[in-house]
């Protein structure tokens, strides 16, 4: 049974104007984890992509639950890393579903959290 659904939009030229003006939106929203992955890719515009869906993913995420970052999580708290297929999750919480898609303007991330059958 579906028990939250988010879903955000942002525009990829917003981020990379923030990250570029300081570098402190990566730092503010990665966990250790992503920003780990995030340091190895060598294209700039790729690691503007990664950013923007990151951001939207856990933007995402906040809406499912209901919450809103700050209220009861932070960004850095919500991580959403890459299986060996390149598939999203999200590392804390085994009943959301993530997508996350980017076109050259645009990242947006879905997530579907369910409840857990066991």
């Amino acid at each position: 049974m579906i028990i939250g659904l988010g879903t955000d939009i942002v525009e990829i030229d917003r981020i990379r104007a923030v990250e570029d003006k300081n570098k402190r939106l990566s730092k503010r929203i990665l966990s250790e984890d992503e920003a780990r992955y995030y340091e190895t890719l060598t294209s700039d515009s790729r690691k503007i992509e990664y950013l923007a869906g990151r951001y939207a993913v856990k933007e995402a995420y906040s809406k499912a639950l209901g919450s809103g970052i700050g209220a009861t999580i932070s960004f850095k708290e919500i991580i959403c890393l890459n299986d060996e297929m390149g598939k999203p999750y999200l590392q804390n919480d085994q009943a959301a579903l993530v997508s996350i898609s980017h076109t050259e303007h645009y990242a947006t991330a879905t997530v579907i959290i369910q409840t857990v059958k066991e």
